[in-house]
C-alpha cells in the first residue's frame, strides 16, 4: 500500500508503536496511513508511529478487510486455516505477518474440546507492542471455524533471530545478503 493521506473524523484510540502507550487521536487532525494489512492501521501523527485496531477504522474514514475462510467437512479445527489466520496478522512497524517474520514456534489444536494453543515470540523482550500483537493473534485465530478457544503462551526460549525469518520477510526486509 502507498502512504495514504487523511483526516480523523472522529477521536480514534491509538496505541504508540513500539512503546504500545495508548494514546487518544483528535477529531479533525491530518494522519497518514502506512500500512492497512491484517485488518489494522499503521499510521503517522504528528511524527510519532501509531497502530489503530481496525475496529476503529470509521474513525479514520477506512474499511478493513474480513478475515474469511473456505468452509470444510466435520466439526474440527483446521489447522491450515489456523496458519491463515496468523499470517494475517502483521507487524505494525513493517508490513511482514508474524509467520514470515519467525514469530510463530508452535501451534497445538486439541480436537477433543477445539482449543488451540500457541507459542509465538517477540522480535524483542521488551517490545510495547507484545501484549496488542497477542490480543490479534487471539482475536484473528478465534475467527476460525470450529475453534472454541485460544490461548497464546508469549515465549523467550529460544531467543528470535533474523534468521528464524522467512526468505521472502527477509528481501521484504533488505536484510537478505
Amino acid at each position: 500500500m502507498q502512504q495514504k493521506m487523511v483526516t480523523t473524523i472522529k477521536e480514534c484510540p491509538a496505541r504508540r508503536v513500539p512503546t504500545g502507550e495508548s494514546a487518544m487521536i483528535p477529531a479533525g487532525q491530518f494522519i497518514t496511513i502506512n500500512q492497512s494489512l491484517g485488518g489494522n492501521f499503521t499510521v503517522t501523527y504528528l511524527g510519532n508511529m501509531y497502530r489503530i485496531d481496525g475496529t476503529d477504522a470509521d474513525a479514520i474514514g477506512q474499511t478493513v478487510d474480513v478475515i474469511s475462510f473456505a468452509p470444510h467437512d466435520g466439526s474440527h479445527v483446521d489447522n491450515d486455516q489456523v496458519w491463515q489466520a496468523l499470517d494475517s496478522i502483521f507487524d505494525p512497524e513493517i508490513p511482514i505477518s508474524l509467520v514470515e517474520l519467525g514469530l510463530i514456534y508452535n501451534v497445538a489444536i486439541n480436537n477433543s474440546d477445539n482449543s488451540v494453543l500457541i507459542d509465538m515470540t517477540l522480535t524483542a523482550p521488551g517490545c510495547g507492542m507484545g501484549p496488542v500483537l497477542v490480543g490479534d493473534v487471539e482475536y484473528r485465530v478465534a475467527k476460525v471455524p470450529n475453534v472454541s478457544s485460544v490461548k497464546v503462551n508469549l515465549v523467550f526460549d529460544p531467543p528470535w533471530t533474523r534468521e528464524m525469518m522467512s526468505e521472502e520477510a527477509q528481501l521484504e526486509a533488505g536484510l537478505f545478503f
